[in-house]
């Protein structure tokens, strides 16, 4: 999944939960709210390591223990998301196959 197409996530689910907020008239956080702003997070995670990147290959990097830094956060995070995604299909998938 590249940057882009996690912008793009991010801001389909944050123009549904508007318009959702927008329709019942109330400002409750709920689960579409929470997963964007993760999103969010993320992408700014991702833009950080690899502009950290991009300065350390070009020389003009300060320190190269935050730059690693970054990029083990950038990691560990798209890990997580990665596996909130799983056990998010998985749910999906258990409550598809319940018998009515």
């Amino acid at each position: 999944m590249n940057v882009a197409a996690i912008e793009a996530i991010g801001a389909m689910q944050a123009s549904t939960g508007q318009a959702a907020q927008a329709a019942a008239g109330t400002a409750a956080p709920g689960f579409a709210n929470w997963i964007a702003q993760e999103v969010s997070s993320l992408n700014t995670q991702l833009v950080t390591a690899e502009q950290g990147v991009q300065k350390l290959a070009t020389g003009t990097a300060e320190n190269l223990h935050e730059v690693m830094l970054q990029l083990e956060q950038a990691r560990l995070a798209m890990q997580v998301a990665s596996q909130v995604r799983s056990k998010v299909l998985e749910a999906y998938q258990d409550v598809m196959r319940m018998q009515v």
